[in-house]
């Protein structure tokens, strides 16, 4: 659970919700099984203080249809607690029981997530402290692999940009597999792992494209690559499916980034259904959700990796036991002040107040969407 308040932060108060909608170009497009995007849908999201505290957080929303929903119920959600002092931990269990009837999950989870995400922001710069720290975390490394690109491509172009996402040092990048033609999926395998070296740590992902009895018959031609990972190759609550997976495949099984909430750790874990978890901010419930899905995690001995918004997750894989990779992805550079810096293949929280999430106000004005 998030550390208690520290006792010098003064009390803020909820005076309202403000919401940017912006598409960012990807610097690589990202072709998946599920489709291929192009533009990252950003939802920028500033809650406002009575003492003139902003807190602020992000949310990638994957269509337009998700990012007006989201910003829809943020407004509503804002009215409720509207005059309330920042106290996350009351508001997240507040709404939750005000959206119960709704059902918090999909775009109520996410919203109600960057709210949550906000708030604690706001109480971190409010005590002059980044977050990591002011959730008991440190300010030590985290390793990251470069999740930029790898969409489904063909075997020569796959190997070329996996070349170019190992710039500034990253030792692991994430390659995305699932097509139509089995062998294909091992020749772009095979061209990337040969193009990244023995060393790199390859993670694959098939956004959950595969049945159980396919994911068996594509991991057996990839066993001799050294996968470091096989991610949601079936759907991705399957969890009996996962459990037998585990016992059959050469490679570790990580599934987690849509985890609906902290429980869904809870009987993922309870079912033995992955190797390795990892934590998507927006879809486990913010940082109270994290939090409590890390400390379920760790309860089980499990290594906790995080899934994008690695401007957030830096700060919360600093307060995780276990923390094992951070997901990298470039898209919110654009509409950043300052955008995260990896040095070594490392990430590192950075050490001003809060998240240290500034908008760039010409990002905003290029890539606003009316």
């Amino acid at each position: 659970m998030p550390h208690a308040t520290p006792t010098r932060t003064p009390e803020l108060h909820i005076t309202g919700i403000r919401s940017h909608y912006v598409r960012v170009p990807m610097r690589f497009p990202l072709g998946t099984s599920a489709a291929t995007v192009t533009e990252a849908p950003l939802l920028l999201v500033d809650l406002e203080t009575r003492e003139g505290v902003v807190g602020r957080s992000y949310l990638f929303c994957y269509r337009d249809s998700g990012a007006k929903a989201i910003a829809l119920i943020l407004q509503e959600a804002a009215e409720l607690i509207r005059g309330q002092a920042v106290r996350p931990v009351e508001i997240a269990a507040f709404l939750a029981r005000r959206y119960a009837l709704l059902g918090v999950t999909g775009t109520a989870r996410m919203a109600l997530a960057a709210l949550d995400i906000a708030a604690w922001d706001a109480l971190a710069v409010a005590a002059d402290m980044p977050l990591a720290r002011f959730l008991g975390g440190g300010a030590g490394d985290i390793k990251a692999y470069n999740s930029d690109g790898l969409g489904l491509m063909s075997p020569g172009k796959a190997a070329e940009e996996a070349v170019r996402l190992l710039e500034h040092g990253f030792r692991g990048v994430k390659l995305r597999l699932g097509n139509a033609d089995a062998s294909l999926d091992r020749d772009v395998a095979v061209a990337v792992r040969q193009a990244v070296g023995p060393d790199v740590a390859l993670m694959v992902d098939y956004n959950q494209a595969l049945t159980v009895s396919e994911t068996l018959a594509r991991a057996r031609p990839l066993e001799d690559l050294n996968i470091y990972w096989i991610e949601e190759p079936i759907r991705h609550a399957d969890y009996r499916g996962y459990a037998h997976l585990r016992t059959k495949l050469p490679c570790p099984v990580q599934i987690g980034e849509n985890f609906d909430g902290p429980e869904g750790v809870h009987d993922a874990l309870s079912a033995g259904a992955a190797d390795m978890v990892m934590l998507d901010a927006a879809r486990i419930g913010g940082v109270t959700g994290w939090m409590r899905g890390a400390a379920i995690a760790a309860a089980h001995g499990m290594e906790v990796s995080s899934h994008l918004f690695p401007e957030i997750s830096v700060h919360l894989l600093a307060a995780t036991p276990g923390a094992h990779w951070l997901e990298y992805v470039s898209w919110a550079d654009a509409i950043l002040q300052e955008p995260m810096v990896i040095e070594r293949g490392f990430a590192t929280p950075p050490q001003r107040p809060g998240l240290g999430l500034q908008w760039c106000p010409k990002g905003l004005a290029r890539y606003r969407v009316a």
